[in-house]
């Protein structure tokens, strides 16, 4: 009896997330939005779980735990944004990712981080990138969950994935209409 209550316990949490992945993907449908931008819901739910695995593995690597790294999957491609202290932390972060099952490829958009930020530099940074997430949901023209958005000293990172270059220009010109904004750099990527 023991031994199948310790099977259970083993199995149990494994058919709760596999259910749960199944419920999530059920709520959304294809992405069909775009030229060759269609996916299906088993290659989204993979993205998830490489997504996943990406930030579990670069959190236990001594070398880049204590970054805030953006990561963004489609069809097995990783897009890393965000800012380092130094180019080792931003290999370190490449090769963490490549190690992983199912990454095909990952695009490096990763910048250093310049000077020293201040108490009041984060504060003012966390509201710049709530105003440019803000702007952005707003907006019936993007879709800005598919948009991760990071500041440093007023300089926004867009990073993700969208359908166009016209939908791309227009997250730019969006986050520069935010108050606080000094520059912008354009880390998206269009869907293939």
């Amino acid at each position: 009896m023991m031994t199948n209550f310790r099977q259970t316990k083993y199995i149990l949490p494994a058919i709760s997330v596999s259910l749960l992945l199944t419920l999530m993907a059920c709520n959304k449908g294809a992405d069909t939005n775009g030229p060759n931008a269609a996916t299906t819901i088993g290659v989204e739910i993979d993205d998830s779980v490489i997504t996943t695995k990406v930030k579990t593995a670069l959190m236990a690597d001594d070398t880049v735990k204590s970054m805030d790294v953006k990561i963004e999957t489609r069809k097995g491609e990783v897009l890393l944004s965000g800012f380092a202290d130094n180019q080792a932390q931003i290999d370190r972060s490449v090769v963490v990712a490549m190690t992983i099952q199912g990454v095909k490829k990952v695009d490096n958009k990763m910048s250093l981080k310049e000077g020293v930020q201040t108490v009041g530099n984060k504060i003012d940074d966390s509201v710049i990138t709530t105003g440019v997430k803000a702007a952005l949901l707003s907006d019936a023209q993007m879709k800005s969950m598919d948009v991760s958005v990071v500041t440093r000293k007023g300089e926004v990172q867009l990073s993700g994935f969208v359908d166009s270059d016209t939908q791309s220009q227009r997250a730019i010109s969006i986050a520069k209409g935010v108050s606080g904004v000094t520059s912008v750099v354009n880390n998206l990527a269009i869907k293939k």
